[in-house]
C-alpha cells in the first residue's frame, strides 16, 4: 500500500531547489531520499505546472530496473506517473520506447544507443541523470552522446552524493551537462587553463592535474548558484558509524615474497606460475590480491599464498554471534574461496530483487557481494548492520562510500560497525589512508555547496613456524 510522502525540511528545500533551477545538481549524500524528491519534482512539473511532458531518467542498471520503479509505487503522490523502462535487447528497447508513459528509465550503458535511435527527433523535454558522476569522464562515449542532445533539453537534474571521487577535475564534464560550460569552461582546455596545473607528466603526456592556487574556492564560487549539497550529519540523526581496522600480520614468506615482487615486478611462485607487473596499475592490483590470499598468473589461473585474511574474517564472523553480515570482496577467487570456507553457513549474493528481501526480513547469514554490484540505490539497512571489507576497493572512493550507505543510511536502527581486514605494511595500509584522502576533498566540495538551514532538535616474528618459512625462501 502506497505511502503518504511528509518531506523533511530538507527534502522540501531540495525540491524547491528543482523546480526553482531548470538545469542543476544536486548533491545529496546517501539515503537522504534523491530519488523521492526528484519524483515529487517530475510529478509537480508534469501535472501542476505542465512544464514537462516526457522525462528520461538514466541510472545504474538495477537503480532503473528496481529502485524507480519501486519508489514510483512507493509513494501515493506519486503512483499516478507512469513509466517504461527501456531495458533489455535492442527489439525490447524499441517496444518499451513505443508505450506511451511520463517516464522512460534507462541503463547508462545504453545511453548512446537510444542518443543514436533518436538524433535530431530527441522527444525528452526533462533528463535525469542518477548518479551523474558516471559521466565524469569527458572521453567516454556516454558522455558525448548525451552532450549532443542537451541543446534539446528544457530540464536537467545530475544526482549524485559523490560528484568528485578522485578529486574536482572531475567536475567538468557534469558541469558541461548542466550549463553547455557557462560556469568551469566550454571545453576541457579552457577548464584546464583556468584552474588546474598538470602534475606528473612525460613529455606532453600529462598523467594527472592539479589545483591552482585559489582554484578550490572559485570553482565553489562559480558552481554555487546551479549545485546545491546537504551533509546527513547537519539534518539526520543516523545512529552511529563506528571504522574499525582488523589487523593482520602476513606470514614470514609471504611478506618476503610481497616485498620482492614490489621492488623487482615479477616473480615466480610455483613452477608454472609466473607473476609480472607491466606498469604501476598492474602491479598495485597484483600487490592487492597478495593481500587478499592468492594471485592470478600469467595464465589468469589462481595461486594459493595464504588464509591470513580467511582466518580474520572466520573470527570476525563468530564475533558477530549469529548477525547478519555483508562482506564486501573484490576478486572473483575471493568469492570462491570465502565461499568454500563458510559452507556452514546460509551465503547469499545479490542476483534478484528476491535476495535483497530475504537478506531484508534476516534469512541470510552472510551477504557476500562485489561492491559495483551493490553500490546505488539498495536499501538494506533493514537486514542488519556489520560490514566487513575483506578487499577494499582498488582506490575506489565512490564504490566505498556507496557501498558503505547500502547499511549506514536513514533507516537504520542499530549502530553500523564496518570493518576493514588490513595486512601490516602493505598495499592495506596506502589504500586505507588514499581513500581518506580523497575524502576530504569530497567533503570540501559538499562542504562549499551546503545549504544553510537552522538545526534541528538532536533527540616478522622470532616463532619455529617463521624460522621453517625463512628456511623455504632462495635468496
Amino acid at each position: 500500500m502506497a505511502s503518504e510522502f511528509v518531506p523533511h525540511i530538507y527534502q522540501q528545500t531540495s525540491i524547491n531547489w528543482v523546480m526553482d533551477h531548470p538545469k542543476s545538481g544536486l548533491f545529496l549524500p546517501m539515503g537522504m531520499g534523491k530519488t523521492s524528491v526528484t519524483l515529487t519534482a517530475i510529478h509537480d512539473l508534469i501535472y501542476d505546472y505542465f512544464k514537462v511532458s516526457k522525462v528520461l531518467i538514466v541510472a545504474p542498471i538495477r537503480v532503473a530496473d528496481s529502485t524507480w520503479p519501486s519508489e514510483i509505487h512507493k509513494w501515493r503522490h506519486t503512483q499516478d506517473l507512469t513509466f517504461s523502462k527501456v531495458l533489455g535487447t535492442s527489439k525490447q528497447r524499441v517496444q518499451a520506447l513505443m508505450q506511451e508513459a511520463d517516464i522512460y528509465l534507462i541503463n547508462r550503458e545504453n545511453v548512446v544507443w537510444l542518443v543514436d535511435y533518436y538524433r535530431s527527433d530527441w522527444p525528452f523535454d526533462m533528463v535525469v541523470v542518477d548518479e551523474l558522476s558516471s559521466f565524469k569522464n569527458p572521453a567516454s562515449k556516454r558522455f558525448k552522446a548525451l552532450k549532443k542532445v542537451m541543446p534539446l533539453v528544457d530540464r536537467f537534474i545530475g544526482l549524485t552524493g559523490t560528484p568528485t571521487p578522485k578529486g574536482l577535475p572531475d567536475l567538468w564534464s557534469q558541469l558541461y551537462l548542466m550549463d553547455a560550460g557557462e560556469r568551469l569552461g566550454k571545453t576541457l582546455t579552457i577548464f584546464r587553463n583556468r584552474y588546474l596545473v598538470p602534475g606528473r607528466r612525460n613529455g606532453m603526456v600529462v598523467y594527472d592535474w592539479l589545483l591552482q592556487p585559489n582554484a578550490e574556492r572559485r570553482i565553489y564560487d562559480d558552481i554555487s548558484d546551479i549545485c546545491m549539497s546537504l551533509k546527513v550529519e547537519d539534518w539526520l540523526e543516523v545512529p552511529e558509524c563506528q571504522y574499525l581496522n582488523y589487523e593482520i600480520e602476513l606470514p614470514i614468506k609471504v611478506k618476503y615474497q610481497y616485498r620482492r615482487f614490489k621492488n623487482e615486478k615479477i616473480i615466480e611462485l610455483s613452477d608454472n606460475g609466473v607473476i609480472t607487473g607491466a606498469n604501476a596499475g598492474v602491479v598495485t592490483n597484483k600487490l592487492l590480491q597478495f593481500t587478499a590470499g592468492a594471485v592470478y598468473d600469467e595464465n589468469y589461473e589462481v595461486i594459493q599464498i595464504h588464509d591470513c585474511k580467511l582466518d580474520a574474517l572466520e573470527d570476525l564472523v563468530e564475533a558477530a554471534n549469529g548477525q547478519p553480515v555483508i562482506v564486501y570482496y573484490y576478486f572473483k577467487f575471493d568469492y570462491g574461496r570465502i565461499l568454500k570456507r563458510f559452507a556452514n553457513l546460509n551465503v547469499r549474493t545479490i542476483k534478484t530483487p528476491q535476495d535483497v528481501e530475504d537478506w531484508n526480513a534476516g534469512k541470510i547469514d552472510l551477504l557476500l557481494v562485489h561492491p559495483a554490484s551493490v553500490g546505488h540505490g539498495l536499501n538494506l539497512q533493514d537486514g542488519g548492520s556489520i560490514i566487513i571489507w575483506y578487499t577494499l576497493p582498488n582506490w575506489n572512493l565512490e564504490l566505498y562510500q556507496q557501498a558503505n550507505a547500502r547499511l549506514n543510511r536513514q533507516g537504520q536502527k542499530e549502530s553500523v560497525r564496518i570493518y576493514h581486514i588490513i595486512a601490516k605494511d602493505t598495499i592495506d595500509e596506502d589504500m586505507l589512508k588514499s581513500l581518506d584522502k580523497k575524502d576530504v576533498s569530497q567533503n570540501a566540495l559538499m562542504e562549499a555547496l551546503k545549504i544553510s538551514h537552522v538545526p534541528l532538535p538532536s533527540s616478522i616474528g622470532k616463532t619455529e613456524h617463521d624460522k621453517k618459512a625463512l628456511k623455504e625462501i632462495t635468496l
